[in-house]
Parts: C-alpha cells; structure tokens; sequence
C-alpha cells in the first residue's frame, strides 16, 4: 500500500539538500524583532547551525515580526531538521529574556497541553527553489522586504543591518555565514 495516501505534508515540508525560501512568523504578528538585541538571537542562531554544517544560508533579513531565509537544511542536527531546531532554540531564547519583563512576556502565553508560550505560528511556509529565475525573485523580495511602504525602515537595502543585502551589494560577509546563491544555481 502507497503510504504517501496516509501523509500530508505541511507547508513548512523541507528536505535535505534542497534550497529553499522559507518564512516564519512570530505569534499573533507581535513585534518581537523590534530590538537588536532579538535580531541578534536569529543571526546568532543561523551561525551556530551554519558553523555545525547543518544548513547553509543564501539570504535573510530579520523583519520586526516574521524572518525570510533562503537556505539549505544539510543534515539532521540529532533527530530533527535543522530548522526544528532553529526554531525550538530561539523560542527559548526568547522567553528566557522576556521573564525579565513577565507583561511581555504573557503577550505569549497559549492555553495548551503541550506548552505554556508560542513564539512562532505554527506551520511555516517553505517553498523550494528549483530555478535560478525563481531564487532571484525571492532573493529580490527579500532584500526589498525592509522597504514596503508599511515597513519603510530604510531608503536602500543594503542599509538595513539585518539582511543580507550588503552582502550582494559588496561581497562582504559580516555576518561570517552567507553563501552565495548565483553559485548555487
């Protein structure tokens, strides 16, 4: 019997060895990200697992309440996906620097068996990229992201810190992680 008649897969379905566009939002839209100090968590988080070779990262920009990645997931970090683990990881971040500030922290709170906060929604959208011509598109939407009228945080991309489109703009990685996708493709 097929079993595939008995799975469904999710959105956020992401195989090894592929390249993806990936999005994820924090609960309820908050406005987690409105912080260095919480951008950094992810930037941090996307270069442990890139040192560990467990993904291999393209693109990002950390927005102020949802992240674009364009990205690899290379290998299983224990039993899980890489980017289980990404999320798993920075939720606990996350509610470990909150308790310090508990009404912040209840903006959080979720009435569940399972857990007690819900940083990020459920069900992630991946979408694989299987063409130069579909990367570059994402690759654009991305780096742009930080200047859509409801956002306008900067005038240019490459200005906004949390992105990586400077990285496009002049070849130099600061974050120490970034690949370059037109190698890829």
């Amino acid at each position: 019997m097929d079993e595939s008649l008995f799975t469904t897969n999710r959105k956020s379905h992401m195989v090894l060895g592929e390249v993806y566009f990936w999005t994820a939002t924090i609960h309820k839209w908050i406005h987690l990200f409105a912080t260095d100090t919480t951008k950094e968590v992810i930037v941090n988080s996307l270069r442990h697992l890139s040192d560990a070779g467990k993904i291999e990262v393209y693109a990002f920009v950390v927005m102020p309440n949802h992240i674009h990645l364009i990205w690899k997931l290379m290998e299983r970090n224990g039993k899980e996906l890489p980017h289980a683990s990404f999320l798993k990881y920075t939720a606990h971040i996350f509610k470990t620097a909150l308790m310090q500030t508990p009404e912040e922290l209840s903006r959080f709170y979720v009435h569940e068996a399972n857990k007690e906060f819900n940083f990020w929604q459920r069900d992630s959208l991946a979408v694989l990229l299987n063409s130069r011509k579909m990367a570059f598109q994402k690759l654009d939407y991305i780096h742009s992201n930080p200047l859509a009228d409801h956002w306008n945080l900067v005038a240019r991309p490459e200005e906004y810190v949390f992105s990586s489109a400077s990285f496009y703009e002049s070849s130099q990685d600061r974050f120490g992680f970034l690949k370059d996708i037109r190698n890829e493709f």
